[in-house]
């Protein structure tokens, strides 16, 4: 197949996915969408070697660590600190999802699906990349396939759960907020290009903050990363390091806040990175589908099962409502921008004016945001890094 077409059919299912969710406010999910759409083409109209016809894997691979980078751009620690109650919710939730499954489902459905499912299950995108980076490498093409359709469906199971969850505590702070009875807030968003106590470069220029410059920042970063990942003899995972960096570049000053975008650069890597992250489908034949349902709904069902014990129990620890938790603890089934939307039109239909809607999202979204980013940004990356050790 010529490249331009190939491209034209992902950016068309791409373009699909993301039109679907948008209609259906993140419901059907673009992973989701996209990936039924890939999956049913490949089994009847699409060729199998679509992917290999774009020939932009390479590129793709090679932006992962400046994806990395740039994630590390998104929140200061300011906020992250401001909000720890939920950041140890939401990382203790994909810490025993991923002991669960380790120490518990392996028996059920075998060590290679528990440890690939850590990576999806845990989070987003590039843990599982890391999962299938591992997986194909090691020759478990069907683990791979595995790991993506665990990312395809997750939303399904996320989504609901904490739907029910924040509109359950939208409601309570809305009687609180009628009876006089308001939450104390002491978790004021930091300004994201404020200047730090400690040591930090001067800011550049607005006029020399062009997408060459910025990119030529984010790369030279990466690259930092990966040059240490390499004298450190990959100790230290070369993923971690690009995400450690580019924390540690953007406190400094170095990295702007959210520079993929202000480079103008976001989108089209992410586009890339799409196509490895569905690159296993099309060796999912309808035969391998069958094979692996038992085994999904044993990893959502165990999965489900440790974030509600321990946010249960860390939220009677920390002060948090059973509901508050639990759907801090299943932001990292549904990821940005699921969690915006959940706790937005949950405020909007709850409260009765704007004055409450506005002090419900001040509570809820905060804690939503920080846990999926916690959890799919930080956490995912870190823990499927480590698991990634046993497939």
């Amino acid at each position: 197949m010529e490249t331009t077409l190939a491209l034209l059919i992902i950016a068309l299912i791409l373009g699909i996915g993301d039109y679907i969710s948008v209609k259906t406010k993140a419901i059907f999910s673009m992973m989701f969408v996209s990936g039924l759409l890939f999956l049913v083409g490949f089994w009847f109209i699409i060729p199998k070697t679509l992917f290999e016809d774009a020939h932009i894997m390479s590129f793709a691979m090679a932006t992962v660590p400046m994806l990395l980078v740039y994630m590390g751009t998104l929140m200061k620690l300011e906020d992250l600190k401001n909000e720890w109650k939920t950041l140890v919710i939401a990382l203790s939730s994909i810490v025993a999802v991923a002991l669960i499954l380790f120490f518990a489902a392996s028996p059920i459905i075998g060590k290679q699906y528990s440890v690939a499912a850590t990576g999806p299950v845990s989070g987003g995108v590039v843990s599982t990349l890391i999962m299938q980076e591992a997986a194909n490498n090691k020759g478990l093409e069907t683990a791979a396939v595995f790991a993506t359709l665990l990312l395809v469906l997750q939303t399904f199971i996320g989504l609901p759960i904490a739907s029910i969850c924040v509109s359950s505590e939208a409601k309570k702070l809305a009687a609180g907020f009628r009876n006089g009875n308001r939450v104390k807030q002491d978790n004021k968003k930091s300004d994201p290009e404020s200047e730090k106590k400690w040591f930090r470069l001067p800011p550049l220029s607005k006029k020399y903050q062009t997408p060459f410059i910025l990119l030529l920042k984010t790369i030279i970063v990466a690259w930092l990363a990966i040059y240490t990942a390499d004298l450190l003899n990959g100790i230290i995972n070369k993923y971690v390091l690009a995400l450690i960096f580019g924390i540690i570049f953007y406190e400094l000053g170095f990295l702007e806040n959210r520079i993929l975008d202000k480079a103008n650069s976001a989108g089209i890597i992410i586009f890339a990175l799409m196509i490895p992250v569905f690159e296993s489908l099309p060796k999912a034949t309808p035969d391998i589908i069958i094979t692996l349902i038992l085994p999904i709904i044993i990893v959502f069902l165990f999965s489900v099962i440790a974030i509600a014990v321990i946010s249960f129990l860390l939220g009677k620890i920390l002060g948090y409502s059973w509901q508050l938790s639990l759907a801090i603890g299943v932001t990292c089934l549904i990821g940005f921008p699921g969690t915006f939307i959940i706790s937005e039109e949950v405020a909007d239909a709850v409260s009765e004016n704007e004055e409450e809607r506005d002090y419900i999202s001040s509570i809820i979204l905060p804690k939503m945001l920080v846990g999926g980013f916690a959890t799919v940004t930080i956490g995912s990356v870190f823990v499927a890094s480590f698991m990634v050790n046993y497939l």
